[in-house]
C-alpha cells in the first residue's frame, strides 16, 4: 500500500519537530516546510525579530528535518501573510478593534494557502504541531475539532475557523499527548537540538512586542492624538492615538485621577477613548459575526454553550441566539471581563468545539 504523503509546517520549535517525527513513525511520507513570512530584506533585522520569523528558526527546522531524514523546503508566503495577517492587524487597530493575528494566520496561511500548496505537491494532508484533536463522527457524518489531551496547552481556541474540507485534510499528532513535558521528553530521547528551545510568546512579526510603534511605522492612515473621556463624556486628558489602547487596559494610560480607571470603549469616529471604573469593564451580552460552526452548517435555534472571549479567558456558560445572516447574540450567565471587538469568541460543548466568530460589539 502506498504511503500517504503529508506536508508538515515546521517552525523550528519543539512541537512541530516532534510532530514530524511522530508522523514518520506512523508510516506517512513526510515533507517538512517552513513558511517564509518575514517582510524585511535585511538579514540582521530578520534575525533580531526571532520567533518563527527568524533565520535561526529555519536553520533549526532544516537540521531537524535532516536528522529525521525527511525532505525540507522553505516556501515563500510573504504576500499572503502581509495581506491576510499584517494588513488586517494594522487595519483593525485603526478601527478601534483588537485583532488576533494568530487566528488569521491559521485560517488564511497555514490551513488555506499551505493546504493548497500541499495538494499541488501531491500531498494528502497538512500537519502542524498544534495541541488539538480532529475526529470523524460517523453518526453526524462530519469532522469534529476536540480539545487536546494536554488541557493547559490546548489550542482549539485559535482553530475554530476550520472548515469540513480542511479538517478532512489536517493531521495534529500532538493532540493525544498529555502534556508539553512529554513532547520535550520525546525530543530529548531523539537528541533533537530543539528539545529545550523556549516557546515564543510574542507576535512573531512585531519586534519588542511594541504594537504601537509597529502600527505607526506601517499604517497608511494617520494616527491622531485625541481625548480620554469618562462614561458621561467629560474630558479627562489626551491620548496618543486609539491604536495604543485595548478594552480592559489600565496601565499606560497616563491619567492621574486618584483612582484606577480602565478602557471601556474606543470610538474611532470621534477619536475618543472612554474610561471607567472596574465594573464598567464587565458585560453580559455581545454581538458576533464572521461565524463558523463545525458540528453543523448553521445555527438555527438558541444553543447553550461554554464560551471563551479570548485565548486566556475562562469559559463562561452562555446562550447563543441566531439573529440574522452571519450574526449571533451571545448572552452570558455571569458577567465577563473586557468584551473586546475584534477578538474571537469560541463556543464549546464539553471537549467539542462548536464554532465561533468575531466579536462585533458589546451590548451595553
Amino acid at each position: 500500500m502506498e504511503k500517504k504523503r503529508v506536508v508538515i509546517g515546521m517552525s523550528g520549535g519543539v512541537d512541530s519537530s516532534v510532530a514530524a517525527y511522530l508522523l514518520k513513525e506512523m508510516g506517512y511520507e513526510v515533507i517538512g516546510v517552513t513558511m517564509q513570512i518575514w517582510q524585511e530584506k535585511d538579514h540582521n533585522v530578520i534575525e533580531k525579530e526571532g520567533g518563527c520569523c527568524s533565520l535561526s528558526a529555519v536553520e533549526d527546522a532544516r537540521r531537524v528535518a535532516n536528522y529525521l531524514g525527511i525532505p525540507y523546503y522553505v516556501m515563500n508566503f510573504k504576500d499572503v501573510f502581509k495581506e491576510k495577517v499584517i494588513n488586517y492587524f494594522i487595519d483593525e487597530y485603526g478601527k478601534g478593534r483588537t485583532p488576533n493575528p494568530c487566528i488569521a494566520c491559521n485560517r488564511f496561511v497555514k490551513f488555506e494557502e499551505l493546504l493548497r500548496r500541499a495538494k499541488s505537491l501531491g500531498a494528502d494532508y497538512v500537519a502542524t504541531g498544534h495541541y488539538a484533536k480532529i475526529v470523524y463522527d460517523e453518526e453526524i457524518g462530519r469532522y469534529l475539532l476536540k480539545r487536546s489531551e494536554a488541557v493547559s496547552k490546548d489550542q482549539t481556541y485559535v482553530l475554530y475557523n476550520l472548515t469540513q474540507d480542511q479538517l478532512k485534510h489536517i493531521l495534529m499528532p500532538l493532540g493525544n499527548i498529555g502534556d508539553k513535558e512529554k513532547v520535550r521528553e520525546i525530543a530529548r530521547e531523539l537528541g533533537l537540538i530543539v528539545a529545550e528551545k523556549p516557546e515564543s510568546q510574542e507576535i512573531c512579526f512585531i519586534e519588542d512586542n511594541d504594537y504601537g510603534k509597529f502600527i505607526r511605522e506601517n499604517a497608511d492612515y494617520e494616527i491622531k492624538p485625541g481625548y480620554f473621556v469618562d462614561t458621561d463624556g467629560n474630558i479627562l486628558g489626551k491620548h496618543k492615538g486609539i491604536t495604543h489602547y485595548t478594552i480592559g487596559q489600565r496601565k499606560g494610560l497616563g491619567l492621574a485621577l486618584g483612582k484606577p480607571v480602565y478602557v471601556v470603549h474606543i470610538d474611532p469616529e470621534k477619536n475618543i477613548v472612554v474610561v471607567g471604573d472596574a465594573e464598567k469593564v464587565f458585560g453580559t451580552e455581545l454581538i458576533a459575526n464572521d461565524l463558523n460552526f463545525i458540528p453543523f452548517e448553521k445555527l438555527t435555534k438558541p444553543l447553550k454553550v461554554k464560551a471563551k472571549i479570548r485565548y486566556t479567558a475562562k469559559e463562561t456558560d452562555a446562550t447563543v441566539y441566531p439573529i440574522e445572516e452571519d450574526k449571533v447574540k451571545v448572552v452570558f450567565d455571569a458577567p465577563v471581563r473586557a468584551i473586546t471587538p475584534g477578538q474571537s469568541i469560541v463556543f464549546y460543548d464539553g471537549d467539542i468545539v462548536v464554532g465561533g466568530g468575531t466579536i462585533l460589539k458589546k451590548i451595553l
